[in-house]
Order: C-alpha cells, then sequence, then structure tokens
C-alpha cells in the first residue's frame, strides 16, 4: 500500500486540506475500522478493487464517487482487489461551499456524491480515469474545484467566520468560553452553536472532542511521549477522560490502538 499526498491550488488552500493517492497491488480481503478526523473527504475511485463500508444491515459496497460524512464513531470498512484512488480532504467546515445540503445528513456514511451532484462530478470521474498522469489529475481537480468555488463565492465571508469560530474553539472549549467567543463575534451563542452545525455537521462540543482527539494521534505517532504527557497536552483534564474519549471514538484503548496501527488510520495522524 501506499499514500501520497499533493498540496490544492493556492486559491483552495483555505478550503482543502490536501489532496491524496492510494494505491494498493494485492488481491487480498483487507479489513479496517476508520475513526473521527473532524474533516470530511470526496474519493474518486479509480481502479478495479471494492471497498464496502459497515451499514445496519452489513457491509455494502461503496460508490465510484463516495462522499464521506462526518465520522463520530469507528466505522468499519473491508476491501478486495488492487486500488487506485484519489481523495480530497477538506477542511472541517469548508466541504459547505461545495454542498447545499445540511452537512450532519451525511454523518456516519459513504454516500454517493453523483446523488448529490449530479453530471458534473460524474464527468469529473470520468476525465480523471482517462487522464495521462497524477499531474494531469491534480490539474483536473483544481480546475473543478476552483470553479465550484467561484460559484460559492457568497458563503466566503461566512465561511471565513466559522473558520475563526473553530480556531477559538479549540483553544478553550468550555461553556463559558463558548459565550464569550460568540460575543467576541457579536452573535448569540445559540446562532453560534447553529453556525458551526450548519457548517461542519457537529456541535461545537463534539468538534472539540474530535480536535483533542486528533491531537492526541498525532502526538502518539510522534512516538516521543508517554501516554499520560499525551493526554495532557492534547487537552484532556485526566488520563481517565483521555482513555474513554479515546475508546468511544476507536473501540481501543490508546495502547492497544499503538499495538493495532494500521495503515488506513495513519492517514489521520498527516
Amino acid at each position: 500500500m501506499e499514500f501520497r499526498h499533493f498540496q490544492p491550488a493556492k486559491v483552495l488552500a483555505p478550503y482543502i486540506r490536501h489532496y491524496y493517492v492510494f494505491e494498493s497491488a494485492g488481491n487480498a480481503v483487507y479489513e479496517d475500522t476508520v475513526f473521527p478526523s473532524g474533516d470530511m473527504e470526496i474519493i474518486f475511485n479509480l481502479g478495479e478493487g471494492i471497498w464496502e463500508s459497515f451499514r445496519e444491515d452489513g457491509f455494502q459496497n461503496n460508490p465510484a464517487i463516495e462522499l464521506w460524512g462526518q465520522i463520530t464513531r469507528p466505522l468499519q470498512i473491508r476491501s478486495s482487489g488492487a486500488h487506485l484512488m484519489l481523495g480530497v480532504r477538506f477542511f472541517t467546515h469548508t466541504t459547505s461551499f461545495l454542498l447545499d445540503d445540511e452537512i450532519a445528513i451525511f454523518n456516519d456514511q459513504v454516500s454517493d456524491l453523483t446523488d448529490v451532484m449530479g453530471a458534473g462530478i460524474r464527468h469529473l470521474h470520468g476525465t480523471l480515469q482517462e487522464a495521462p498522469s497524477f499531474t494531469a489529475r491534480i490539474a483536473l481537480l483544481d480546475e473543478f474545484f476552483t470553479s465550484r468555488l467561484m460559484r460559492a463565492s457568497g458563503r466566503q465571508e461566512r465561511l471565513d467566520r466559522v473558520a475563526h469560530i473553530l480556531t477559538s474553539i479549540t483553544k478553550d472549549a468550555t461553556e463559558n468560553n463558548i459565550g464569550r467567543i460568540a460575543g467576541t463575534f457579536g452573535i448569540t451563542t445559540r446562532y453560534l452553536h447553529k453556525l458551526v452545525y450548519q457548517h461542519t455537521g457537529l456541535s461545537p462540543k463534539s468538534f472539540d472532542k474530535i480536535h483533542r482527539f486528533k491531537t492526541s494521534l498525532k502526538l502518539i505517532g510522534e512516538n516521543k511521549m508517554p501516554l499520560t504527557s499525551i493526554a495532557y497536552d492534547a487537552g484532556y483534564f485526566d488520563q481517565s477522560h483521555f482513555i474513554r474519549d479515546f475508546k468511544s471514538f476507536t473501540g481501543l484503548t490508546p495502547s492497544a490502538y499503538i499495538s493495532n496501527l494500521s495503515a488506513v488510520n495513519q492517514m489521520l495522524i498527516n
């Protein structure tokens, strides 16, 4: 398996965290569990392999163009065959420049993006399959998303406001501070909750919990600190709070996670 990351065009940098390519050549069945990352993704499947995700009635095939909503709990996946996947990872709040729907309706599921965006995204998928190189594919993505961003120019001011609110929340997410943050932006606490939920699919509290969890994953990946230090540096009040939240997002304790770190979930660290 191989992951590679690519940066988007400069105009897209505030909205798209990165593009990535995932390739695998084997035919063995592969199973894994995806954890919350705080970000939404689009994945274009360009190879012959099959990906499945677990839903209430069992595993179901993922579509050729996947829209990953906010994952708030562990999600089982499995695959077979050789894969060539081109992914687009957005920042927590920025998929809303692309989608007219309420973001939360996509939570904890993999949706077919053609059902949401129609012929335009289907045409892009076809041109990506025919493109002669990854350089050409990245250029196609830049062109498509820049065009969509220009169409959504009226949303950019609100997106910027939400970005500043989320940054403030990561510094101190206590209920009292949420009220102060709202006052700083000249809005009510209720409207702050509404803005964050509309653009991220998460409440401010859930956003903060996932942010701390993601920070802990990064620190674990650096492999330089004991778990007790990671808990405090990630913003947890104590070790038990860290373990409880970590297990709710992964189904594992932090020490068990370290022993079972997989290729797919290493992407969360980057």
